[in-house]
């Protein structure tokens, strides 16, 4: 099993903490000094490594979004199923919700 860097540790302490805080405040509400706190993270990292507050919250959406695409695939030919699949992932993870 491979180890984790302490960069790939660091940027998921980040999108973690931004998740939280996203989903808490809404984009407009969210302080980049929290996410920074609650990762345990210098402020300028969330900088170098997402350039922008609005870079940060594409990549904590597109993730969440990507992880339900994924757990929950598009079945067109079931559409009752996948309705009653995407409420249960939903009610499974609020947070992906809130942050849409």
């Amino acid at each position: 099993m491979a180890r984790m860097s302490r960069a790939d540790a660091t940027k998921a302490r980040i999108l973690q903490a931004a998740t939280d805080e996203f989903a808490a405040h809404g984009i407009a509400g969210a302080r980049v000094d929290r996410i920074a706190r609650a990762a345990a993270a210098n402020k300028n990292l969330i900088y170098v490594y997402f350039c922008s507050k609005d870079q940060l919250f594409d990549t904590v959406f597109d993730a969440h979004v990507t992880h339900g695409l994924n757990t929950v695939p598009f079945t067109p030919d079931d559409l009752p199923g996948y309705a009653g699949r995407l409420f249960d992932y939903c009610q499974q993870h609020p947070e992906v919700i809130r942050l849409a």
